[in-house]
């Protein structure tokens, strides 16, 4: 068979990404505080972008206006390169006045001011309240270099990571040396620091209470596991005691503390800004996007005429402004998407879970994202990003959107559950047994049957985890 060269017409269809495009889909699965850096590292880049800035007489105009309503999502306008642009600014005047002579005041660099640490207050870390007692001890050089090592490896709970072979390795000290070390150091402030694991940190709290040879230091020196699945039977049984003798040992090996770092924790709390608000009003629902905080954009109007005079500015700076121009009009379109499409996708969640809103998690309905990408007409990926570390206050509490969203649990008669009320119910019974007898995994498979909600003993199993809520044989109380 011969081989030759031939044109042939081919019609296809693609879907081509254009840098807006992709920027309106990199917006829209930003959370509220990622947006925000995002916009701030815009404004540092692009020149033409700048942030309105709300004056106090603006704001003071709008809080005295009419009754508040309910908002209107209306069609953003786009903002367009060649749109009329607005004489905001007299330069000339601007420059006029600040070269015209006057009264100057100069301030001395060396004049004294307050620092930034004297009004922030650090709080004191682990390792620095560790070698603060290792100092007041007046240690030798060798004992300080072991020392400072065993700081290092202790992780945020106190425990010691390294072994005292891979401690002598690391530092070439001896064994004697490193173990005595250690051994002052465990008597340090918090009780049972520097431990190597679990037992050791609760021996060591223990002692300090002078509970040496007792049932206490018995029960954790080799009891552990049992005591851990609340196998007190066993525990009587190796040891020849009593079980009134067992509980009492048990209540003080409770009151112990198993991670002695806890109390000089370094993880700050985060907190959630809500990125819209649902109220109720009269009532009916409002639905208010949270704009506090979001930066106000607007194209500068000084590059905005600069481009469309003829001979001051070269061609090369001309294109370097409408790019730049282009971008801050499609950043700000985007982020007009953005808020309308959050606003919409609240809206129709609102619309299929309106007895949630009312009445409580009880009332929640199952709901997949095919729900409301067919109520608003959008596709699901986009529906998955608009609710991807998006949250919103209701009345019911802050939740994150994709909370709405909930497989379904069938009933034995009527319409089906969304799981997070069955697990809302199941916490209920939980909270509600007796401590004593608690119920099992099968007994709230059977209640809930009962309540007209069909599952099985393992379905309740998978809730109960997923809620960290121990076992029956774990939660039992003596």
């Amino acid at each position: 068979m011969a081989i030759e060269l031939r044109q042939q017409l081919k019609l296809t269809q693609q879907l081509i990404m254009t840098p807006q495009l992709q920027m309106a889909i990199k917006l829209l699965q930003l959370s509220r505080l990622e947006l925000v850096d995002t916009i701030r590292q815009e404004l540092e880049e692009n020149p033409t972008l700048e942030e309105v800035q709300e004056t106090a007489a603006e704001r003071a105009k709008e809080g005295e206006s009419e009754e508040p309503v309910a908002p209107v999502v209306e069609e953003a306008r786009e903002v367009t390169i060649d749109e009329k642009i607005n004489d905001e600014i007299d330069w000339s005047n601007y420059i006029d006045e600040y070269n015209a002579p006057g009264k100057v005041n100069f301030e001395s660099e060396n004049r004294e001011s307050p620092q930034y640490e004297a009004f922030v207050s650090s709080k004191e870390s682990l390792s620095d309240h560790l070698l603060w007692q290792l100092l007041m001890l007046s240690p030798t050089d060798i004992e300080k270099q072991v020392g400072s090592l065993i700081i290092g490896n202790l992780n945020r709970d106190g425990y010691l990571q390294l072994s005292i072979e891979e401690l002598c390795e690391q530092s070439g000290i001896s064994v004697e040396m490193v173990e005595d070390v250690l051994e002052t150091m465990q008597s340090f402030d918090p009780v049972g620091v520097c431990a190597r694991d679990l037992r050791e940190c609760l021996l060591l709290q223990a002692r300090l209470l002078n509970l040496g040879d007792s049932l206490v230091t018995d029960i954790i020196s080799g009891h552990l596991k049992n005591l851990e699945n609340k196998n007190f039977k066993a525990i009587c049984k190796a040891l020849k005691v009593k079980m009134k003798d067992v509980i009492a040992a048990v209540n003080v090996i409770r009151a112990l503390e198993p991670k002695p770092g806890r109390q000089f924790s370094e993880e700050t709390p985060h907190y959630i800004v809500p990125d819209i608000y649902v109220y109720k009003s009269e009532g009916d629902f409002v639905i208010v996007l949270n704009d506090d905080g979001m930066p106000k954009l607007r194209v500068n109007p000084f590059y905005k005429r600069a481009i469309t005079r003829n001979n001051e500015v070269s061609a090369n700076a001309k294109d370097y402004i409408r790019d730049k121009m282009r971008s801050a009009a499609w950043l700000i379109r985007s982020i007009h998407q953005r808020q309308k499409t959050i606003y919409k996708v609240m809206e129709s969640i609102l619309k299929f879970q309106r007895d949630f809103f009312e009445k409580g998690v009880a009332h929640l309905k199952p709901m997949v994202l095919r729900d409301v990408a067919e109520d608003i007409s959008m596709h699901e990926s986009t529906i998955s990003r608009v609710t991807t570390n998006k949250y919103a206050h209701t009345p019911q509490g802050i939740f994150e959107l994709k909370y709405f969203f909930n497989s379904s649990i069938k009933r034995v008669h009527g319409e089906d559950i969304a799981s997070a009320s069955v697990q809302a119910k199941i916490k209920k019974l939980i909270e509600a047994e007796d401590p004593k007898r608690p119920y099992s995994d099968s007994k709230m498979a059977e209640m809930l049957k009962a309540d007209n909600i069909d599952i099985a003993r393992r379905t309740v199993a998978k809730y109960r985890e997923m809620m960290g809520i121990l076992s029956s044989s774990k939660r039992k109380q003596f």
